[in-house]
């Protein structure tokens, strides 16, 4: 069964991965998480922190890098299925820092539902993964035609 199109893919204007409503709300996310995290005991700097920070940091690169590789569909795919893989692990880890009492039940909720409408998104974008690379692929080709002489190499 195929998703619907999200937003993402009814603009085919879109020329950076910086436009992409999916890379604005995971950016939101890490802000917020970083945010959060300033609240964290000084003894899980080094664990637990660094931790959820790295990985709510990733989902945003993984989507940044995506999209520069939208011309090969697995490297993009790929690079997706990487920014899902950090989002289920920043995931785990809001879970983590609510039962060790680091985050309130309101604050978890409130980035857990931030984490799961992103994780929609991936998942339509995975889905939906050649829309993509057919709009990259196309804006990209370009026409070259050979002198009747010119030999190929």
């Amino acid at each position: 069964m195929r998703e619907k199109p999200s937003k993402e893919m009814k603009s085919t204007l879109v020329s950076s991965y910086r436009e992409l409503t999916v890379y604005q709300k995971a950016f939101e996310l890490q802000q917020a998480i970083f945010k959060a995290t300033k609240a964290f005991p000084k003894d899980e700097m080094y664990s637990l922190t660094d931790q959820i920070r790295r990985s709510s940091r990733s989902v945003g690169a993984c989507i940044a890098e995506s999209w520069s590789k939208r011309r090969y569909e697995a490297h993009f795919l790929s690079k997706l299925t990487d920014a899902d893989g950090e989002l289920q692990e920043s995931m785990h880890w809001l879970r983590t820092a609510l039962a060790c009492e680091y985050l309130s039940k309101k604050e978890s909720i409130t980035l857990a539902d931030q984490a799961t409408q992103i994780g929609k998104m991936l998942g339509s974008m995975i889905s939906n993964h050649l829309q993509f690379c057919q709009t990259a692929s196309a804006s990209s080709k370009r026409i070259t035609r050979r002198r009747p002489n010119e030999s190929e190499d």
